[in-house]
């Protein structure tokens, strides 16, 4: 929108809402933040909460390059997809993965694992780009 893309963000903040009312979302966020994980698991609906990553980095990174971000910079788009692809492996292991005794769940995890995803996809990129 900031952009002045409006078709593409009145339909990417459609698919935004409906994703996260499907998956509950804002449920999951409030039983998170009170540390009640078993309930975030619980009211979680794993089957759209796996859209959110891919749909949130798109995003991300249809604005950066629309603002004429990575111009001219080899494989910039690598960063966006290591996060969206580790952050939606993040939301597959939710319900199970702990780090150290301790279930971080549906929104901790995933949010982790975007931030580990974005700093090996910036590695990934600089090995790629000292390649060629």
């Amino acid at each position: 929108m900031l952009n002045r893309r409006f078709l593409k963000g009145l339909l990417l903040i459609v698919l935004e809402f409906l994703i996260n009312v499907r998956a509950k979302l804002n449920l999951v966020i409030v039983f998170s933040f009170q540390g009640d994980m078993t309930k975030a698991v619980e009211a979680t609906d794993y089957q759209w909460l796996m859209f959110y990553p891919c749909l949130y980095l798109f995003a991300i990174w249809d604005a950066y390059k629309d603002a004429g971000g990575g111009e001219g910079v080899k494989f910039a788009t690598v960063p966006f997809v290591f996060s969206a692809y580790i952050g939606t492996i993040g939301v597959i292991y939710s319900s199970t993965f702990r780090i150290g005794g301790e279930l971080l769940g549906p929104v901790f995890l995933p949010i982790v694992a975007l931030i580990a995803g974005a700093l090996v996809g910036a590695a990934v990129k600089r090995v790629l780009a000292a390649l060629t």
